[in-house]
């Protein structure tokens, strides 16, 4: 049964094209609960093109953030393929994969995570330095990101100091101040009012244009949902 898996999945594989960014093939994600094993995603398969947007809707407890977690390399499946570009990316070790997801994929969540004690440039800068650029470098990188989402006013201020809505654009800036491949959001206006979600919808949309950053936007927010170019739901383990 494993040969006979293995052997479908790189037939799939076969399929890749170069304007394929992403693909998911066969992904099992299944825990174990007090008395039975709960499966989670069944056989999903999912194929995302470059600078595409795409949106993950429906209700809570249906799979959603574990999809984008498996997509973004914060998860592993149980069982299935992850191909980036081409290549399977759970084959890496764990220092490799930590590498990959560094440098090509940003992420964005309801809650913002950002570092207290920090002000916003600090906060933006970290994933440059963690991608071992200078300190100059990753400055300037901050910088432009911070001033692109509107708080050129703001680079010196702790996150205290910074409202609900310019928090999670500083959580913007730094998802994307390496210029990741993929953006990937889960629920990102959650916390914020209307005016403020709005203002997030249209930030994702033009760095979206700006970057040619592939969109993958889980929410509850159909408005948002509908700005994407495709709108995909789990049923029963699987997207529809």
């Amino acid at each position: 049964m494993a040969d006979y898996a293995d052997s479908k999945n790189r037939e799939k594989a076969c399929d890749y094209t170069p304007d394929t960014i992403l693909s998911a093939i066969d992904i099992y994600k299944s825990f174990n609960g007090s008395d039975r094993r709960i499966d989670i995603l069944k056989k999903l398969d999912l194929e995302l093109r470059a600078g595409e947007t795409l949106s993950i809707v429906g209700a809570s407890g249906i799979g959603k953030s574990t999809l984008l977690n498996i997509l973004g390399t914060l998860d592993r499946p149980t069982s299935g393929t992850l191909l980036f570009q081409g290549e399977d990316v759970f084959l890496l070790d764990d220092a490799k994969l930590a590498k990959f997801r560094n440098e090509f994929v940003g992420f964005v969540f309801q809650f913002h995570h950002l570092l207290a004690e920090f002000s916003a440039l600090e906060n933006a800068m970290m994933p440059a330095l963690i991608n071992r650029q200078s300190k100059d470098n990753a400055r300037l990188a901050a910088e432009e990101m911070l001033v692109r989402v509107g708080l050129q006013e703001r680079l010196s201020h702790r996150v205290g100091e910074l409202s609900g809505g310019e928090q999670q654009r500083v959580a913007l800036a730094r998802a994307i101040v390496v210029k990741p491949d993929i953006l990937l959001a889960d629920e990102p206006t959650g916390n914020l009012d209307e005016h403020n979600s709005e203002q997030v919808h249209e930030l994702l949309l033009e760095l979206n244009r700006e970057f040619g950053m592939t969109l993958v936007v889980v929410t509850h927010n159909m408005k948002l949902a509908a700005c994407m170019s495709r709108q995909v739901t789990i049923v029963d383990g699987r997207l529809v």
